[in-house]
């Protein structure tokens, strides 16, 4: 098993550009290759920023960056469509540390080429936790990374504070050092890739929300419908009701969400865009896979579109999944004909006349059911026996799924060969050195341990290290008579490899990331929560670890059942174990 994060630094301090001034009278900016998957033009490039960090705290920001990709690749969709994403850090040396009005709005400013702060960018009207940039100065860095635009990228900018904060907007911001931070960052890119909204039931932390009194939200996590309205109309999440949340519990329909806490309802008890810890349910992970594969071509190169002869292969390149193969369908005049990522006309016996062919990719992924919102793309020629094809030929290998670190024990390993017009070249499999299979792509399936992977075609052959071992976990309790505690009690996770996450009594599972004032401080328990900045931590009562204050609260005395396990950056998921604690008052 690796360490990602210390990956992930290596990669920072080894690949690191040549700075470059962004605009006149700013500080240069460096750009890093954190993870390059494909073209800048074939994939959706999420470009972090660094606010705050002066030139002896690069190292810090460097850490900020590997703790956040670490947390949002153990997150879906981000997990099984990391391969779509192409990851890239730009280091900016600010001449003073941290951000503006931090913590408070009695705080100094800072002097940094962000210009991120806290309180909106110090308004006195507007929520300490909301924390900003200078859009233009943001837009200004990221150009620095080549073939970037506005269209194919998303800007996260990471502000030096151990405060809890972020945004979700146009760009989405998060604070790089506090407990919460690498939790923060996949909720606002919820708001800036997803368009997904809040589902606090209040806007000002500790401040109850009033009662919601608009028509039906254009929120499609959001309704004012009854479940027996939504499969009657087939409307919002209609497709998923019943079904056991991703996030814990039931998709259903809970009251509360846009800041009221009356008067409209949302799917799930909690999600990620409730409360940081637990995963996107259903409703708003269909979403972002919707926008994360929209960002991306999912036919890519090949045969270009047009008229062709029937004497050759036509080839199509599509994205490729971490975990699973996209749909790949061939039609001639309407009639399917056989084929992969090539077809060989020849093989198709095509009649005299022109034809059309028709190539067409889906993703199958389960986490889409609204037909309109899955992934597809097509591409389509004319076929005309009476043109000749020249032969050619390319390269052995073109792409293939990096080799430059180890890939997980389900992932679906991919080589992109040449695209002769003559021949589909073969790729032969090997693992550990017994050949396994032949094609483009080899699933790994339920692989264990460690393994090595190769692939050859054309007298090249790469070679994978297969990293198939979930993380273990270990959990530290405080001393006591048969995990019975009076009060109160902590529990500390540690994980061998990515981050550890733990549920209680069956609920959804929720990221360990200490306790929200200290990283490095265990988790702690109580009947009902530990009041920080305006919500209740630890909460052993109904509603889930994280609950409003003003919520009405029974205590959570009593047996509870904890559960926990690790996830690491390649998607394995360790073994689950658990405890079970009595808690007395």
């Amino acid at each position: 098993m690796r360490n990602w994060a210390g990956l992930v630094a290596a990669v920072l301090l080894l690949a690191a550009g040549v700075a470059t001034p962004a605009y006149a009278g700013e500080p240069a900016g460096t750009v890093t290759d954190v993870q390059v998957t494909g073209p800048v033009a074939q994939r959706f490039n999420l470009v972090v920023l660094g606010d705050g960090y002066t030139a002896a705290e690069q190292p810090k920001f460097q850490a900020d960056v590997a703790r956040h990709m670490n947390t949002l690749w153990s997150l879906e969709p981000f997990k099984s469509y990391r391969s779509y994403f192409n990851v890239y850090a730009v280091s900016i040396a600010s001449p003073e540390s941290g951000v503006d009005c931090d913590p408070g709005l009695d705080a100094p400013q800072r002097n940094t080429p962000l210009n991120m702060g806290f309180w909106g960018g110090c308004d006195a009207g507007s929520v300490q936790r909301l924390l900003t940039v200078d859009d233009a100065a943001a837009q200004r860095y990221a150009d620095l990374v080549p073939g970037t635009t506005k269209a194919n990228r998303q800007i996260l900018a990471l502000g030096n504070s151990t405060t809890y904060g972020g945004a979700g907007g146009t760009y989405a911001t998060a604070s790089g050092g506090n407990a919460l931070s690498a939790l923060i960052s996949p909720h606002e890119l919820g708001h800036s890739l997803g368009g997904l909204d809040d589902e606090y039931d209040y806007y000002a932390r500790g401040v109850p929300g009033g009662a919601y009194d608009g028509g039906e939200p254009a929120s499609i996590h959001h309704t004012t419908l009854t479940e027996q309205q939504m499969r009657e109309q087939h409307a919002k999440w209609y497709r998923w009701l019943g079904e056991p949340s991703e996030s814990g519990g039931t998709i259903g329909r809970y009251e509360g969400g846009l800041y009221t806490q009356t008067g409209v309802w949302r799917p799930s008890a909690h999600s990620m865009m409730k409360t940081l810890g637990y995963a996107y349910d259903q409703v708003g992970r269909e979403r972002m896979t919707q926008r994360i594969s929209a960002k991306v071509p999912l036919l890519g190169d090949g045969t270009p579109a047009g008229t062709i002869g029937a004497d050759r292969v036509v080839w199509i390149r599509t994205m490729h999944p971490v975990g699973h193969r996209l749909d790949v369908t061939w039609t001639l005049d309407g009639r399917p004909v056989r084929g992969s990522d090539a077809l060989d006309l020849r093989q198709v016996r095509v009649s005299p006349g022109k034809h059309t062919l028709t190539a067409k990719v889906t993703d199958p992924t389960p986490f889409v059911r609204d037909p309109a919102a899955r992934p597809t793309a097509t591409r389509t020629w004319t076929v005309d026996p009476t043109v000749t094809t020249a032969p050619s030929g390319g390269p052995a290998v073109v792409g293939s799924t990096p080799t430059s670190q180890p890939v997980g024990g389900h992932d679906v390993v991919y080589v992109e060969t040449g695209e002769p017009t003559g021949s589909i070249p073969s790729v032969h499999w090997k693992l550990d050195g017994r050949p396994v299979a032949s094609g483009p792509d080899f699933a790994l399936g339920e692989s264990r341990g460690a393994h090595t992977l190769t692939a050859t075609t054309g007298g090249t052959t790469l070679t994978w290290a297969v990293d198939a071992s979930g993380p273990t976990t270990t959990a530290e309790l405080p001393a006591g008579e048969d995990h019975v505690f009076h009060g109160s009690f902590t529990m500390r996770l540690t994980a061998s490899d990515g981050m550890p996450e733990f549920r209680v009594d069956g609920d959804g599972w929720h990221k360990y990331y200490g306790w929200p004032t200290d990283p490095d401080a265990p988790f702690l328990f109580t009947p009902r929560g530990t009041e920080i900045d305006g919500l209740a931590y630890g909460n052993l009562g109904p509603g889930g670890l994280t609950v409003s204050p003003f919520a009405p609260r029974t205590p959570g005395y009593g047996r509870h059942r904890i559960e926990y396990r690790s996830t690491d950056a390649a998607g394995n998921v360790g073994p689950t174990k658990s405890f079970t604690v009595t808690l007395l008052p």
